[in-house]
């Protein structure tokens, strides 16, 4: 008899993503970070830069973690130099991202060295979430276009605020780049166990910074999560043998010789036990 197989059915197509949602989305992250130049603006003058320089950093380098690094240690009094390596590794991760996007987006050549300046943790996030080509480079291009536009003109009107208002530290702004990346920080610490990292981190911070040069607190900071992820491994770890080991349990004895239809043990295993 002969049989017919049916095909597997093909696999359900992603869902479709409106244009008007990706808009939507890619607009809400491009606002939401780009009010942070502003932060910039204010830091970068508060350490010493000119208007020129604040602006053309935020024009020319256009990572804002980067951004942040670079002033942040010629505020600690950190030599340039140093500041701006510092800076230039924290920026290469975009390389990475880079090579991700190329093969999502698929531009032509010509235009890919214009596309790389807009290659930056928040374009890559909007990006990578599409379903498709299409909407890949509707997310990058619109949050891109937004971030860029708006972290340069907030980067200008601190710069700009910065200068009006003179020293910046007399009016606590020399804190705005800081709080910029814990508010950007908070919301992913989602469970304990990153919540107890961030709270490790903080702690060591506190301790060792009147003790020790600067840049070397936030080094040691970095074991708090080494330190977390080790306890909690070894809470797992016991976890797991306890519940494998549960209290009041009897051990198991040697199993019973089997019996014969008529009740009795079998003879033959008997005297293998004997024998033994």
């Amino acid at each position: 008899m002969r049989t017919t197989e049916r095909a597997a059915p093909p696999p359900p197509a992603p869902p479709a993503t409106s244009d008007a949602a990706v808009i939507r989305d890619a607009l809400g992250v491009g606002v939401a970070v780009g009010l942070s130049g502003f932060a910039f603006g204010v830091t970068s003058a508060g350490v010493g830069l000119s208007l020129l320089q604040t602006c053309a950093l935020s024009l020319l380098v256009f990572t804002g973690a980067s951004q942040f690094a670079l002033v942040g240690a010629l505020a600690a009094g950190g030599n340039p130099l140093t500041a701006a390596a510092g800076a230039f590794f924290l920026g290469a991760r975009n390389a990475f991202y880079g090579l991700r996007l190329s093969a999502v987006l698929g531009y032509r050549s010509t235009v890919k060295p214009f596309a790389a300046h807009w290659v930056i943790d928040e374009t890559s996030a909007v990006t990578l979430a599409q379903p498709d080509r299409r909407t890949a480079r509707l997310g990058f291009t619109v949050t891109g276009l937004t971030l860029y536009v708006l972290w340069n003109l907030t980067t200008l009107v601190g710069a700009l605020g910065a200068e009006a208002l003179g020293d910046t530290e007399a009016w606590g702004l020399d804190a705005a780049g800081p709080a910029v990346f814990l508010a950007l920080l908070a919301p992913m610490l989602k469970d304990t166990v990153e919540r107890v990292a961030a709270g490790l981190a903080v702690v060591l911070v506190m301790v060792t910074l009147p003790l020790l040069p600067t840049g070397v607190p936030v080094l040691i900071s970095a074991l708090a999560a080494p330190a977390v992820l080790v306890v909690q491994g070894r809470r797992e770890r016991a976890k797991e043998a306890g519940t494998a080991q549960e209290p009041g349990a009897v051990p198991a004895g040697p199993a019973a010789p089997p019996a014969r239809p008529d009740g009795a043990p079998d003879s033959r295993t008997a005297t293998e036990e004997d024998r033994a």
